[in-house]
């Protein structure tokens, strides 16, 4: 692996924001050899995190530096005498990782634990000596970040270091923060491993550690890791890709010129913004040049437009859209919809009249400075809001930052206690790339992944519970528990009074989450006899046959006709009807609203005119739709009976999906009680809807 590779200060591009920032690359062998002579005054701190010390003051110019100066003077004497494999001091790497934290505006609590998060494991300081010279935060982020002993746990460690972090990213995200900076430092200084190792270690990152630091927002972490992970899986493509923009770099570039005019038409509305154009990073114009095929100019950045207030990101959009030409198909408003990891922005296209085609990103100065950190800039989330509140140690923290997913990987976990399952369904759940948010009908909210399903709804709001799921009505609307939700539906989930009901084992097909998957298995392994009933052949319908049939009430004006009443529409007294001719000589009698109306009299059949006789009594044929329960057939034809209607016949379908379909035909003594016949049948738990057949 070549250095440039495994070095973003060879290709500066992928880092514009250090560019930006124009503080120096923090200097690793400057840093050890301060590192092994020691501070050189005990009143001030040491030299070697003196970079440390100035990114924390640019975001935090009131931070206690002692604390750091304690932390690392521990760091340093900890792990003196030891080097990495690149030759370095080690003390080196906790000071990098550190560092890339301070940049990002991490918060004291987290730079002290970065400094101390290989002592445990490499050292022989204790996590009871972290807690008494740092406390308990401290403490907690420091063990999280420790891996676990390979002599315990063998081939199945790296799962297992993984489970463990995510466990205690459940309380405090400021756990994986540090996971991830210190995956960025390696990932970094890979060049000294041998290949294999070092497509191992990029496969790790690319499948588990990528996709969390993009739900945890920190894009400045993610995009770097995507491209050395790049340079190394896909050497060839990185190589073509860096000629690439190695031979844009000597071309015009449009995006200057279009940021120019874009400058002049926001002064002149008199809206205060930054604009800046961003290169894009090695992975983006990959991608984009697969899918674009050849490149222009302005493909190989966008604009940023930085302002002071949400209002403002309006009010420049408006701006854009009035002087330049809009490509409508790319505007996205992740400001009143946020994505799922803190991100907000405002992202739109324009078109210029030599034809080129910018993307524009709108935030605020607060926006994107989340877009670049994402958790690391919330600063310290567990902060009490008074001095005198203080949290339970022992219960769980309520972390305001905790997005679904990450709720969704502590629950699934304790139900995957075989670690090679664990790591499995791990990296197929970080596969999701996109999330939506379904509202439920309780005014909560649920995040899933997108494709999930009502079913994967159930068992994200109800648990164990959702095993007894029946139904749910979607923005409204009943539906099948294996309908795909969509971001923004709202879903209310109808569950079963029978606490002994299950899934069945077609619910697995279309289950989208680990933990509804999970629970559906374990509940079907549970119970291997009803899992067998559940895939079994559909049964015959059930027939139920009255005592006595009854005649059609209409009568034809054609003499000695049959009359029969049509199946497709069963009219009814007083509904407008309308006969036909058909074979054999018999008149068949349809209401006028029937589809079948039309279609008879397409073909040519003669018209008969029938009216309705004068008796009141009439058969109609409903359908009740209902949820399966135990005596729902007895509970209908109960109240069928309370109503004084006969029932003729019914048929009850075998149930599909937990829902039951009930044809009835039924002699009413009076057409005028067919209405509220129809009421008492829906009256009836578990009964959704009732029609005319």
């Amino acid at each position: 692996m070549s250095a440039e590779a495994t070095n973003p200060e060879a290709h500066p591009e992928a880092r514009p924001e250090l560019r930006r920032r124009g503080r120096s690359r923090l200097d690793l062998r400057r840093l050890g050899r301060a590192a092994l002579l020691g501070p050189t005054s005990r009143d001030r701190l040491p030299d070697a995190i003196g970079h440390v010390a100035e990114a924390h003051r640019a975001h935090h110019p009131d931070a206690d530096m002692s604390i750091l100066r304690r932390a690392y003077l521990l760091a340093e004497s900890s792990h003196r005498g030891q080097m990495r494999k690149s030759g370095e001091p080690y003390i080196t790497h906790p000071l990098a990782v550190t560092l890339i934290l301070a940049e990002l505006g991490a918060e004291t609590t987290t730079l002290t634990a970065s400094l101390l998060h290989d002592t445990v494991e490499d050292t022989d300081v204790t996590l009871d000596q972290v807690r008494a010279e740092f406390g308990d935060e401290v403490r907690f982020i420091v063990d999280g970040v420790t891996k676990v002993e390979k002599i315990d746990y063998g081939a199945a460690a790296e799962p297992e270091t993984f489970r463990k972090m995510l466990v205690a990213t459940g309380n405090d995200v400021r756990v994986m923060s540090i996971k991830l900076a210190d995956r960025l430092h390696n990932m970094r200084t890979l060049g000294v491993m041998r290949p294999e190792k070092q497509a191992r270690i990029a496969k790790v990152t690319r499948d588990v550690l990528i996709p969390l630091a993009e739900r945890l927002g920190v894009q400045a972490l993610k995009t770097e890791l995507e491209d050395l992970v790049f340079a190394i899986l896909h050497p060839e493509e990185y190589e073509s890709t860096r000629a690439l923009i190695a031979a844009h770099a000597g071309e015009s570039d449009p995006l200057p010129g279009i940021a120019d005019s874009v400058r002049t038409v926001l002064r002149e509305a008199g809206i205060a913004a930054e604009v800046q154009v961003r290169p894009r990073h090695f992975v983006s114009v990959h991608r984009i040049s697969r899918t674009r095929g050849e490149l222009r100019g302005s493909d190989f950045g966008r604009i940023l437009i930085l302002v002071g207030e949400n209002a403002d990101c309006y009010a420049v959009l408006g701006e854009l859209h009035t002087c330049f030409t809009p490509v409508v198909s790319e505007f996205k408003d992740f400001i009143a919809s946020p994505k799922f990891n803190l991100y907000q922005s405002l992202h739109t296209a324009v078109a210029t009249p030599e034809g080129y085609v910018a993307e524009v990103i709108v935030r605020t100065r607060q926006m994107h400075r989340v877009a670049e950190a994402g958790v690391v800039a919330l600063g310290n989330p567990y902060a009490t809001a008074t001095p005198e509140a203080t949290a339970d140690p022992d219960e769980e923290r309520v972390d305001p930052t905790r997005p679904g997913w990450l709720s969704r990987l502590l629950d699934w976990q304790q139900s995957a206690p075989d670690p090679d399952t664990f790591w499995t369904v791990l990296r197929a759940e970080l596969a999701q790339d996109r999330e939506i948010t379904v509202f439920r009908a309780d005014g909560g909210t649920l995040g899933l992944p997108a494709g999930a399903s009502c079913i994967d709804a159930a068992y994200a709001q109800h648990g164990e519970a959702a095993h007894g799921c029946i139904g749910a009505r979607v923005n409204g609307r009943l539906t099948s528990l294996s309908s795909p939700l969509s971001d923004g539906d709202t879903v209310q989930l109808l569950l079963a009074q029978d606490t002994s009901s299950g899934p069945a084992a077609e619910w697995l097909d279309h289950a989208r989450t680990p933990a509804a998957r999970i629970a559906i298995s374990s509940w079907l392994d549970a119970h291997p006899d009803r899992a067998m009933a559940t895939t079994t052949a559909a049964r015959a319908p059930l027939s139920v046959v009255g005592a006595r049939g009854g005649g059609a009430n209409a009568v034809a004006d054609l003499p000695d006709a049959t009359v029969r009443l049509a199946g497709c529409c069963t009219p009814v007294p007083p509904d407008a009807v309308a006969g036909f001719l058909v074979r054999g000589g018999a008149v068949t009698v349809h209401r006028v609203q029937c589809a079948a109306v039309a279609q008879m009299r397409a073909v040519g059949r003669t018209s008969v005119a029938v009216h309705w006789r004068a008796t009141a009594d009439c058969r109609v044929t409903l359908l009740a739709e209902s949820f399966g329960r135990p005596h729902l057939l007895a509970d209908l034809t109960e109240a069928i009976a309370r109503e004084g209607v006969e029932v003729v016949s019914a048929t009850v379908e075998p149930p599909v999906e937990g829902r039951v379909r009930h044809t009835y035909t039924l002699q009413l003594p009076d057409a005028a009680g067919l209405p509220a016949l129809m009421r008492a049948m829906r009256d009836v738990p578990g009964v959704y809807d009732v029609s005319r057949a």
